[in-house]
C-alpha cells in the first residue's frame, strides 16, 4: 500500500514541477515552489494546487 501512494505522490510531485517550470512565473518564484513540492512533497504539492503560479493560459 506505501509503495502505490509513493508512486502517486511522485507523479504529482512531477506533475507539480513541469507546471511550475513552464508557468509564466518570475524565476524566484519558480525556485521557491520547486523547492517547497521537493522538500515538503505532499503538503507542497497541495500548497501548489492552492496558491501555486499558473499556466500561460488564458485567465477568466
Amino acid at each position: 500500500m506505501e509503495f502505490i501512494f509513493g508512486i502517486i505522490v511522485l507523479i504529482a510531485d512531477v506533475y507539480a514541477l513541469y507546471n511550475i517550470i513552464t508557468s509564466g512565473a518570475s524565476t524566484l518564484s519558480k525556485i521557491i515552489w520547486c523547492l517547497v513540492v521537493l522538500i515538503l512533497p505532499v503538503l507542497g504539492f497541495i500548497a501548489w494546487l492552492i496558491a501555486g503560479p499558473r499556466s500561460g493560459g488564458a485567465r477568466v
